[in-house]
């Protein structure tokens, strides 16, 4: 049996109840749970001496817009001592506030920030919950599947308002007159004059 299976086992033992699924697949372990159990499993994994996860690489959420579940929330947890990752998940509705993992990991802060600016999850008891990424009177949230591609604004700083400006999309295409010869060929005009 190897380490890695070792440790889902010690896992899957001081959790057994708040984990829905457990496997080994590319030499990580990942975990899905339910988002009422989030605390509990993070504040465990990261205390418990034999899991040692004491580092949060990264939080992000994936959107599903045709399930009723849209959002599945992703934890990478890092355990320094094991040299071993832990991938954990769950699944959300659009409007549920998840809640914050600003007091066991302060490093989420950031990363919850930019979730809630890209996809508009919100998190309960987060010291700082504003956009990170886009404006302050930018609308919607860019990296759900159901934002449009072209927008109706554009942003850009003007130089003599000395100041972010809103503008209307200005998608200007001037006429070109494109000369498909082959280069090897040359073109008309070319071979006229050496001719001449």
């Amino acid at each position: 049996m190897s380490h890695l299976e070792d440790l889902e086992k010690k896992i899957n033992s001081e959790l057994t109840t708040r984990i829905k699924e457990s496997k080994i697949k590319h030499n990580q372990i990942y975990l899905t749970i339910n988002y009422e159990d989030l605390l509990d499993v993070i504040f465990l994994l990261k205390t418990n001496k034999s899991t040692k996860f004491r580092q949060l690489i990264e939080i992000t959420a994936v959107d599903y817009p045709e399930n009723q579940k849209r959002f599945k929330m992703v934890y990478l947890l890092l355990s320094h001592e094991l040299n071993q990752r832990i991938i954990l998940s769950y699944y959300i509705s659009e409007n549920q506030q998840i809640p914050t993992l600003t007091k066991i990991y302060p490093s989420a802060n950031w990363m919850e920030r930019e979730i809630f600016d890209m996809y508009g999850i919100k998190f309960t008891d987060h010291p700082d919950l504003r956009r990170i990424l886009t404006d302050y009177n930018f609308e919607g949230y860019p990296l759900r599947k159901d934002f449009p591609l072209t927008g109706h604004n554009e942003v850009r700083y003007s130089e003599n308002e000395k100041k972010v400006v809103y503008e209307k999309v200005k998608l200007e295409q001037n006429y070109r007159n494109f000369d498909y010869e082959s280069p090897w060929e040359g073109t008309k005009y070319i071979k006229e004059e050496t001719k001449k």
